[in-house]
């Protein structure tokens, strides 16, 4: 059966846009400065940096025909624990933060079983409410899904499964990052470092 959905999805969404930490087994003078969010993807590889604490997954949905599709829900897959990487951390931004959190799914990846949680936004003090299933997409009407995973005590491995149904029968999608799961890792007591722009390197 084809799958009556596209999907694009960005792995490397940072809060508020400038908001976000990768641990890099790099040393800090081997490390070149943060880029902004939309060369994340370039940065990380080349440090060979994976997320550190939290990662924010963010998916755009459509129907590829006439009619809509139903999204019936959002299951979490972990493949794989490991014990974090004694690497360095490296934050994009020293405290920057916006008046909007948009409103998701929250997930625990440290959990037994993992799973998607709805959870509310805030712009600048407005309530933006939790996102509920189902939800209709269509070639007109995208669906925009927002998954922020978090771990403390992981190296985890992991991507979504969303099940769907539609006039010519039912299936899931799998979302992940092209083809292989994500990476997030706990960074709990790790070496943090910060860019001072003024000196053009990074400290502690």
């Amino acid at each position: 059966m084809v799958t009556p959905l596209k999907s694009a999805v960005r792995s490397h969404v940072w809060a508020a846009g400038c908001d976000h930490a990768y641990l890099s087994e790099r040393a800090p003078e081997s490390v070149p400065a943060p880029p902004v969010e939309a060369d994340a993807p370039a940065w990380a590889r080349a440090q060979r940096a994976v997320h550190a604490g939290t990662q924010t997954v963010e998916v755009t949905l459509h129907g590829t025909g006439d009619q809509a599709v139903v999204l019936q829900g959002l299951e979490v897959r972990v493949t794989g624990r490991r014990t974090p990487p004694a690497w360095n951390v490296y934050q994009m931004s020293p405290g920057c933060g916006g008046g909007l959190t948009p409103a998701g799914f929250a997930v625990n990846l440290d959990a037994p079983r993992p799973l998607a949680r709805p959870v509310a936004g805030n712009d600048s003090g407005t309530r933006l409410p939790a996102p509920a299933f189902p939800l209709r997409v269509s070639a007109t009407d995208p669906a925009v899904l927002r998954v922020t995973a978090a771990a403390t005590g992981c190296d985890c491995d992991w991507y979504l499964e969303l099940r769907w149904s539609g006039p010519g029968g039912s299936g899931t999608l799998r979302l992940d990052d092209d083809g292989v799961p994500w990476r997030t890792s706990a960074a709990t007591g790790r070496p943090e470092y910060g860019f001072a722009g003024e000196l053009g390197r990074w400290s502690r």
